[in-house]
């Protein structure tokens, strides 16, 4: 499977947001900081905001922000809302029973295996948080060139150990 550079560059853009903790960084930014198009930023985030998972401060001082706290985005949610087509092969395009470019389909269960892998792939997904994903925010600061953030509290532990 493949995703397309749509998700990729909605993953990078959140990551980059979570890890940015010291004011709201722009678009322009982001894309300068990836070498990425800032056009194509701006459809990424637009969707994203409209999906809850950034919010967009307008005026001279704006800029990006979580629409929620990293430990509740599920990156298979975001793949999920990003990804046009997860058809692995076309005749998963297709409805069940409806024409297919294939003349297997009928008697082929390669669909139904790729379906149920594909499921796989996303519970796996689903198990990690944008917050898992960047929480060696020191390390993935140093790399996008940004200030090393204050290392995270971990939770109070309760009970005995």
């Amino acid at each position: 499977m493949h995703l397309s550079s749509y998700t990729d560059y909605a993953l990078r853009l959140l990551m980059y947001v979570a890890v940015r903790n010291d004011g709201l960084p722009t678009i322009s930014e982001v894309a300068q900081v990836y070498g990425i198009s800032k056009n194509h930023l701006m459809k990424v985030a637009h969707q994203l905001g409209l999906g809850g998972y950034l919010e967009t401060v307008r005026g001279r001082n704006g800029g990006l922000r979580l629409g929620r706290p990293a430990d509740q985005i599920r990156i298979g949610d975001v793949i999920r809302y990003t990804e046009q087509d997860m058809a692995i092969v076309e005749c998963m395009a297709a409805p069940y029973g409806g024409p297919s470019a294939c003349r297997l389909s009928p008697a082929c269960t390669l669909r139904s295996a790729l379906r149920e892998a594909l499921e796989a792939f996303l519970a796996v997904l689903d198990g990690y948080t944008l917050e898992d994903i960047v929480h060696q925010r020191q390390s993935v600061a140093t790399l996008l060139g940004l200030p090393v953030p204050p290392p995270v509290p971990l939770p109070e532990r309760t009970g005995s150990p």
